[in-house]
């Protein structure tokens, strides 16, 4: 038999190759949850306070819908002409926004409207504006797009809000900025007035205003605005996944200016196809379960009213109120200064799984955790009386 000798060709040949793109930040909530599932899969109880996902599940008519859907749909490619056409009215019934159904483009959740939108609208290098602490997936993604992620430091002494003098300190100006109010993972809520002064800060100095509005709807005492009706230029992005309750359905959508509505359709069908059908019929029906969602945000009021009440009480003194969507975003730096290390441990002796503070803060994250409170109450009475007992064995730091 002839022995065959490897040559340098065939030897490069077989080598793996390494990834060339961007390396880009774990989500470390990921790496929580695969503990948590670790736990669930040893019969152990989890109670899931690390991702940002309402655990109530899909409401009573989107369900229904989805079933009818199955029973006669072909599931094939295809958007909903009258979900978008219920999407621009909600604006309207809400915000008293007139949009038209042509600007409404629905995405595969918010997070392939932001990808669409960063490639679209800005060209490798360009710079877009941010706030820390913030939602992980801005940086990560516009690192991995080639775009430059500019970080606004946006901490506890300004109470978590992005302002306009902040752009004062940026050595160059934006091309674009990311708005996100109510914001992950603070909570945090821009007045109108506080959104129209950073509107009219970007139209000043050419910067496109990128509104993250996927939490409108979930607030406690504060109506939300839309930047739509600040700036009709404005890009809005939103989803079904908080609000509506339907996380793993993965529909969202986007408002765009009408001028800038056709090349972000051509950029989702190339990247995405279209969002899936089923999800479209759900979502429709969603728009009608408004009472039983409103009763939902009451719950979550109540779940945060006992938070900022009790966990005070057991040591976690550094948190602001949140004004809308549904975590509280703590200090823990008396306790740690390994967030991540911090995490693991709760979740690995207690099952209360929680989000380490350096995904959302690269910098002073490392001193600060996430919890989620879109649970059953039941459940936050249960963290609680885990947590208690836990952080009083801990050793403090300072």
């Amino acid at each position: 038999m002839a022995t065959i000798v490897p040559t340098p060709e065939s030897d490069a040949m077989t080598t793996p190759l390494a990834p060339r793109g961007a390396t880009i930040e774990p989500f470390y909530a990921g790496e929580i949850g695969m503990l948590a599932m670790a736990r669930l899969r040893a019969g152990l109880p989890v109670i899931a306070m690390h991702f940002g996902q309402p655990s109530a599940g899909i409401p009573t008519r989107a369900r229904a819908a989805a079933h009818a859907s199955l029973d006669r749909d072909s599931s094939g490619y295809w958007l909903s002409a009258a979900l978008r056409e219920r999407i621009a009215r909600h604006y309207g019934e809400v915000h008293g926004v007139d949009v038209a159904p042509e600007r409404v483009l629905l995405t595969g959740g918010a997070s392939a409207g932001l990808t669409a939108v960063f490639v679209a609208l800005f060209a490798a290098g360009d710079r877009i504006g941010l706030a820390r602490p913030g939602y992980p997936a801005y940086r990560n993604a516009l690192k991995a797009l080639g775009r430059t992620a500019v970080e606004i430091d946006c901490g506890a002494d300004v109470d978590y809000r992005l302002r306009p003098e902040m752009l004062d300190a940026l050595a160059r100006p934006l091309h674009g900025l990311i708005v996100a109010s109510p914001a992950n993972p603070t909570g945090a809520m821009l007045s109108k007035d506080e959104l129209a002064a950073l509107v009219t800060r970007c139209r000043r100095d050419g910067t496109r205003v990128i509104s993250d509005e996927i939490y409108h709807g979930v607030s406690y005492g504060i109506e939300a605005t839309t930047a739509l009706m600040l700036d009709p230029n404005a890009i809005v992005l939103n989803s079904f996944s908080k609000l509506f309750r339907m996380p793993g359905w993965r529909l969202g959508w986007i408002v765009a200016p009408a001028n800038c509505a056709r090349a972000l359709n051509d950029y989702l069908i190339n990247l995405f196809l279209v969002p899936s059908s089923l999800s479209q019929h759900a979502a429709l029906a969603a728009f009608d379960d408004m009472p039983e969602l409103v009763e939902t945000v009451a719950q979550y009021a109540h779940n945060r009213d006992r938070l900022l009440v009790e966990l005070p009480r057991l040591g976690l003194v550094g948190i602001a109120p949140p004004d809308g969507a549904f975590y509280l975003y703590a200090d823990v730096g008396h306790l740690t200064g390994d967030s991540l290390a911090f995490c693991r441990q709760l979740v690995e002796e207690t099952g209360v799984a929680i989000a380490p503070g350096i995904d959302f803060d690269p910098i002073r994250g490392r001193s600060h955790v996430r919890l989620s409170f879109a649970i059953d109450g039941d459940e936050v009475e249960r963290a609680l009386a885990l947590l208690g007992p836990w952080l009083a064995r801990q050793p403090r730091l300072r």
